[in-house]
């Protein structure tokens, strides 16, 4: 890999960008992608579902065989509410391979009993959120039920580029959620990337069974082409 690619490459990496590196076998040759330039280029369809998968792997165009080599950042999932679900998603995000966090002002709940291994901060989100960087790479949920904490963080959320935003409750209680943000500034476009009520549809009701529920819909949601994507759910 020449001298510049290699430094172009680990600028994005530490930026949390995507890129991928596609070389010709045959010739040596290399060119760098960036995330943001995969659906100009004449190889987006294959670019863009080997970034959405995370895997490389060897391709043949025109008689040519490209090894493509991705590089996206590790997925990070950020809880809101050190609750009973958090409990059973924690763990199980991590052994999907996300960065866990989980944020709860309430000391009671946010203790490294109830959550080892994972970095808990127990602070509001205003102050918790902004060191954590929230970006395109992180899956965002809210599950304590109390607007007091629920609503400043996906205010947060949606002020980001995260792939992924969920919110606990009802379709009664997320009607009311949405009337609450909407009166604090949030436009419908961003209302609209709000998962609720959140996880898909499985019967889920023990704490364990809406865990799974809720990374299966991070899972297609990271994972699966716009076109592809469940059925949204109505607040209504």
């Amino acid at each position: 890999m020449k001298h510049e690619t290699l430094t172009e490459l680990n600028a994005e990496r530490a930026a949390r960008r995507a890129v991928i590196v596609v070389t010709d076998v045959a010739s040596g040759e290399q060119r760098l992608i960036k995330a943001a330039d995969i659906a100009a280029d004449p190889l987006h369809a294959e670019l863009d579902k080997h970034l959405r998968m995370g895997k490389s792997s060897m391709i043949e165009v025109d008689g040519r065989k490209l090894f493509l080599n991705v590089y996206a950042p590790t997925a990070r999932l950020v809880i809101i509410g050190a609750v009973h679900i958090s409990q059973a998603l924690a763990p199980l995000a991590q052994s999907l391979g996300y960065d866990v966090y989980v944020i709860d002002p309430r000391t009671a709940f946010a203790s490294p009993e109830r959550f080892p291994d994972v970095p808990l901060f127990a602070d509001w989100p205003d102050v918790a959120l902004p060191p954590l960087n929230v970006d395109r790479y992180t899956a965002f949920v809210a599950v304590t039920h109390d607007p007091k904490i629920d609503d400043p963080a996906l205010l947060h959320a949606l002020s980001r580029d995260c792939f992924y935003i969920g919110a606990l409750g009802s379709r009664k209680t997320h009607a009311k959620r949405l009337d609450r943000l909407r009166v604090q500034g949030a436009g419908e476009d961003a209302l609209a990337r709000i998962c609720a009520p959140i996880g898909l549809h499985i019967g889920a009701v023990s704490p364990a069974e809406i865990a799974v529920a809720i990374m299966a819909e991070i899972t297609a949601r990271l994972r699966l082409p716009a076109d592809a994507q469940p059925k949204a759910k109505s607040a209504a």
